[in-house]
């Protein structure tokens, strides 16, 4: 526990690129995007499946840099050009039929939209006016893992998931919730009362994901034989495992907000 504690004391710095934002928080997603392809592609392997690192480095770095281009042309062209030179990459490397299995393909695939794709929506956010709002995929994700840890120590009696983490509860998954839209309560009313509404929308459906995400990972790693992604991040693993919950719960911020102005016609 204090190890854990004093881990996540150290990337609190970390904040600093979310307040700089632009290209700053643009490189540091996509690092971590790039790490964490790295440490589910090696999991993947001490499964015996052998998925394409390098397929897997061009996509995500091909699909961050789509950010260069007008939006217009991102939207329209890029993004969709990319989802169909992944899908063909993929299928091309399992041509060697002797050497590589359909696991190999599909491997490939989904450890690129899960490490390249789900991330990449924390720089769409980031460029899509909405502004502050990015704070909230950190307040979901952040703010549910540590209150859901506190709560579960305190009162955890029901186990939520024995078979993928035998540690959460029932009890620590409504602490994380209750955590979350009480954060994101605070971050509106301190920010823009105005989108109160949002805001608790954000937290609660941002923590559920936030969980969904964790639970995920897990779900991975016990298939794949391993305890933890990496070593990277002292008490919590590698990258993976400590932004797993951050992959599923950016694009949720990103669609609820983007539905929420859609609906209501209100400019964030």
């Amino acid at each position: 526990m204090k190890t854990r504690i004093i881990s996540g004391l150290l990337m609190a710095p970390l904040l600093v690129i979310v307040v700089l934002g632009g290209w700053f928080l643009w490189a540091a997603a996509l690092l971590i995007a790039l790490v964490a392809c790295k440490e589910f592609f090696k999991g993947f392997e001490a499964s015996g499946t052998k998925p394409s690192f390098a397929i897997g480095y061009t996509a995500i770095a091909a699909l961050f840099l789509t950010n260069l281009a007008p939006e217009e042309v991102r939207t329209k062209i890029l993004l969709p050009l990319w989802f169909f030179l992944v899908v063909v990459a993929c299928m091309v490397y399992g041509f060697k039929v002797n050497e590589r299995k359909l696991e190999d393909m599909t491997s490939t695939a989904l450890g690129i939209m899960y490490t390249g794709f789900l991330p990449y929506h924390i720089v769409l956010i980031d460029h899509s006016g909405y502004g502050a709002i990015i704070w909230l995929v950190f307040l979901a994700a952040f703010g549910t893992d540590i209150m859901a840890y506190f709560t579960g120590m305190a009162l955890g009696k029901h186990k939520l998931c024995p078979n993928l983490s035998p540690k959460k509860s029932v009890e620590g998954a409504v602490g994380g919730v209750a955590g979350s839209v009480i954060l994101c309560a605070i971050f509106a009313w301190i920010v823009d009362p105005g989108q109160l509404v949002l805001c608790l929308a954000i937290g609660f459906f941002g923590s559920i994901v936030a969980q969904l995400g964790d639970l995920s990972a897990s779900a991975f790693k016990r298939q794949m034989g391993i305890k933890d992604y990496g070593n990277l991040i002292p008490g919590h693993g590698g990258i993976l495992d400590r932004f797993d919950s951050v992959f599923f719960t950016g694009p949720m911020v990103y669609y609820v907000t983007l539905i929420y102005s859609t609906v209501f016609n209100i400019t964030m």
